[in-house]
């Protein structure tokens, strides 16, 4: 059972709760999509002046919503358009301080000014990506980087043990 934390310390005290936290959801579950509503709750839960996160999935074409925490959004997004097809087609973290400053950013929710992409990828296969949203421009850092790809590192280690 998932007790929330009140997350004190530090911050990466905070972030190495939140990630013995996702390793302890995700260690005995093989399914992909439990797994990710999970994980997408959870730094729903953790993360501040945030306003939507989830994830998008690659089915072998383009990246396909799946579990989030947020208002709907586009559901199919070309590996190269937008923050995340960007991120998954490089497949590299994409940090970006002002979307409405990237070429060819997809507006899902007008609300959204800051963006960080996360590429999931298992044994050189893109699985999809995690996508965090927020109000403020300029809202994530080096370290929401360095925590955040710790985050899908172990959540990538689970799937693909599930695979």
């Amino acid at each position: 059972m998932f007790h929330a934390s009140d997350y004190s310390g530090s911050r990466e005290e905070r972030q190495n709760a939140v990630l013995s936290q996702l390793q302890a959801l995700i260690c005995e579950e093989s399914s992909q999509v439990a797994n990710l509503a999970n994980a997408s709750a959870l730094l729903n839960f953790f993360l501040e002046d945030i306003n939507w996160v989830g994830f998008y999935l690659f089915d072998g074409q383009e990246l396909v919503l799946g579990p989030f925490q947020g208002l709907p959004a586009c559901i199919r997004i070309p590996l190269g358009k937008g923050v995340c097809g960007t991120s998954a087609e490089r497949r590299e973290t994409l940090r970006i301080e002002d979307v409405h400053a990237f070429p060819g950013h997809i507006a899902c929710d007008a609300a959204s000014n800051s963006e960080i992409v996360v590429p999931i990828v298992v044994d050189n296969q893109l699985i999809g990506v995690l996508d965090i949203d927020s109000p403020l421009k300029g809202r994530f850092d080096a370290e929401d980087q360095a925590f955040l790809e710790q985050f899908v590192a172990t959540l990538a280690k689970q799937l693909a043990a599930a695979v």
